[in-house]
């Protein structure tokens, strides 16, 4: 039973307040009447005894506190869900902006979604390929992960959200035309530039059907920030649980959701925590999080690629902090590689996916994956200490063997590291260029990959002779 109210108690920033109330819940969605006969609704974020805070999504301004009328749905907040969902654009709260009007409802989901029981989770193990190399290789995203995207202010972390988007695919599931695959596009306070970038490399690329994009704009209500990837995983888990398609959610930017949380929590009156975020921060980023998997009863999955701007490049500020306590890994942009036009910046030493060693090798993408990879980061850790050795004694100084090893690490920013934004290289393409690389070294200094991978692969010209 809805019941509506005259007045306000207050307002206070995005909230608004009022008295009396009853038979109220957390989380009831309410629709706000304004005398001029707008609607807007928001939701109860706080409610003691008779007094009710409500998070308003449009914003406070215009609200009278004499003539405001609010009616209590209760109900909690619902996403209208459908497949029409695919190739649609919609704003922080699901509503379609791209001018093609209401798509069918095939069902309605409360947008906090529902835990996934532990006993029904299937382990991640299977590979998607994105077509970056140094992911695929080296910090390889698995089916069903969570594995964040760390990146900084002004480095093209947009770029590479829009080119995962476009090129990731399964590998090992017989869906050669894609038809089972989808993508979830989440931006949090993006600028008006980014979101038409959003937009319109989808539609030039080919992938917007299927594509369900979520735009909350800068100039957007701060709280519907907080809702904005709630929506998002509540698409992605209808589209993977209802109609067994494997969805891969991206969501960017974390840190401009986490400010919005702290934002609206100041409001609150809540007793602040690290660098003013609130205390519940962590357990609120894990119920995000902690919504990708498999369950044993759904064939398809939900793979998330949170994407997030550490402030000043701190990698132990508590966004990403906290971030890297919940996923499974991290993939660090380098400011320095984008410096020196290296694209995509990923620094490769601290990244790593904790699943990968389950999900290549043979059976999933090549036999000798995981002793390639091992390799490459030994290697590339060699050229680093190195590089910190020339810079003190010179490079003309260094050892043969460490002279080798800084050809090596040049020619590996150089054609491993760096494709063009447009380049979509396969696994066995990836994998083959590594054994080039590698030959670049004596034999002798591979000492992580066995004799049998080494004959067959390693060549003394430089030049990989695998026939896969």
């Amino acid at each position: 039973m809805s019941i509506e109210y005259l007045g306000l108690k207050s307002i206070e920033g995005p909230l608004a307040v009022i008295e009396g109330v009853e038979g109220a819940a957390y989380e009831d969605m309410v629709t706000m009447t304004l005398e001029d006969g707008e609607k807007r609704i928001g939701r109860i974020i706080d409610i003691e005894g008779g007094r009710a805070v409500i998070q308003v999504f449009e914003g406070t301004s215009g609200l009278s506190l004499v003539n405001t009328k609010t009616k209590i749905e209760g109900r909690p907040m619902e996403l209208a869900l459908s497949k029409e969902m695919l190739g649609r654009t919609l704003d922080g709260i699901g509503r379609p902006i791209d001018g093609l009007g209401d798509y069918f409802a095939d069902e309605r989901r409360d947008v906090n979604g529902k835990p996934i029981n532990p006993v029904s989770r299937v382990y991640p193990n299977n590979f998607i390929q994105t077509g970056v190399s140094s992911i695929d290789c080296l910090s390889t995203l698995i089916r069903g992960q969570k594995l964040p995207i760390f990146s900084g202010d002004g480095m093209p972390h947009d770029s590479l959200a829009v080119q995962i988007a476009r090129q990731a695919k399964i590998t090992d599931d017989g869906d050669t035309e894609g038809d089972n695959f989808a993508i979830v596009f989440a931006a949090m306070g993006v600028k008006h530039d980014v979101a038409s970038y959003f937009r319109r490399s989808f539609e030039e690329s080919g992938v917007l059907q299927k594509v369900v994009m979520f735009l909350n704009l800068s100039n957007d209500p701060v709280v519907e920030r907080i809702i904005t990837p709630r929506c998002a995983l509540t698409a992605a888990e209808y589209l993977a649980f209802k109609h067994n398609m494997h969805v891969l959610v991206i969501l960017t930017d974390m840190t401009s959701y986490a400010e919005a949380l702290r934002e609206v929590s100041s409001s609150k009156g809540e007793i602040p925590s690290r660098k003013g975020f609130p205390g519940y921060l962590y357990s609120d980023l894990a119920s995000l999080y902690e919504r990708a998997g498999i369950v044993n009863d759904a064939k398809g999955s939900v793979t998330q690629v949170p994407i997030l701007t550490m402030p000043n490049d701190d990698i132990t500020h508590p966004v990403p902090d906290l971030t890297g306590y919940i996923t499974e890994g991290q993939i660090v942009l380098d400011r320095n590689l984008s410096l020196q036009g290296v694209y995509p910046p990923v620094s490769i030493l601290p990244s790593l996916s904790r699943l990968m060693k389950d999900g290549i090798g043979e059976g999933f993408t090549r036999a000798d994956h995981p002793e390639l990879s091992n390799q490459l980061f030994a290697a590339y850790s060699r050229v680093e200490d190195a590089r910190s050795l020339a810079s003190v004694i010179g490079e003309d100084e260094l050892s043969d063997i460490d002279k080798k090893y800084m050809a090596f690490g040049k020619a590996f920013e150089e054609k491993f590291l760096m494709q063009d934004r447009f380049e979509n290289r396969s696994i066995d393409t990836t994998l083959d260029l590594g054994w080039r690389l590698l030959s670049m070294l004596p034999k002798s200094e591979l000492d992580r990959v066995s004799d049998e991978t080494l004959e067959k692969y390693y060549r003394h010209d430089g030049q990989n002779g695998s026939e896969n």
